[in-house]
């Protein structure tokens, strides 16, 4: 599958606009289709998010691609992800980011999530089942905080655990979603909107 692959990244991702080297060669070294079911795999390499199990998707490659950019990591960086889900995602950030803190609300996904990227040979991914919403406030603060799911406001504890200079990438809103960008300044945060996206909902008691 590594010419499907090949042809995600040239086709759907760097010909929309990302243009970070080292996202676009994670998303060439990582395999999706490791992420998903077998009933899956034959679409796991097309531009649509994919059912994971629990109610929850894979999100479609541009739009992983996408937040991942926004992050602008340098590769000495902590990061949060809320929502590990199937993985993907975690794996990327883990390619592009020193470590990553993934928390996952969902038993099955959590446990599955664990031992697919153990199988890969991640070293350097931390898996919690919890209450994402929250955050992980004993590794923060974080250069990076990546939402997979959206709140209808954003979470005040990840702001909260949002280092000087981090960016936080979330998807916010209800009927209608805006992927949004916070980065923290001495001044507060800038707040800068990247695209209209659609998420399942973020569950948790840090929630409105």
């Amino acid at each position: 599958m590594a010419a499907e692959r090949q042809r995600m990244v040239d086709e759907q991702i760097a010909r929309r606009g990302i243009r970070d080297q080292r996202v676009l060669a994670a998303m060439r070294k990582i395999e999706r289709h490791r992420f998903v079911s077998e009933a899956q795999r034959s679409g796991a390499y097309e531009d649509h998010p994919l059912p994971v199990g629990e109610g929850q998707t894979i999100s479609q490659p541009y739009i992983v691609a996408l937040m991942t950019e926004a992050l602008a990591l340098q590769g000495d960086e902590r990061v949060l992800e809320v929502g590990t889900g199937s993985g993907y995602q975690t794996a990327i950030l883990a390619e592009l980011a020193a470590e990553v803190y993934s928390v996952e609300i969902l038993p099955r996904l959590a446990e599955q999530a664990r031992a697919t990227l153990e199988d890969l040979g991640y070293r350097n991914v931390h898996i919690r089942l919890g209450d994402g919403s929250e955050g992980w406030a004993e590794h923060a603060p974080y250069q990076g905080i990546l939402v997979t799911a959206a709140p209808p406001e954003v979470p005040p504890a990840l702001l909260e655990q949002l280092a000087e200079g981090g960016r936080l990438v979330i998807p916010v809103g209800v009927q209608s979603q805006e992927l949004e960008l916070h980065t923290r300044r001495p001044e507060g945060f800038r707040v800068e909107r990247l695209a209209a996206v659609r998420f399942v909902p973020l569950v948790g008691s840090g929630i409105d």
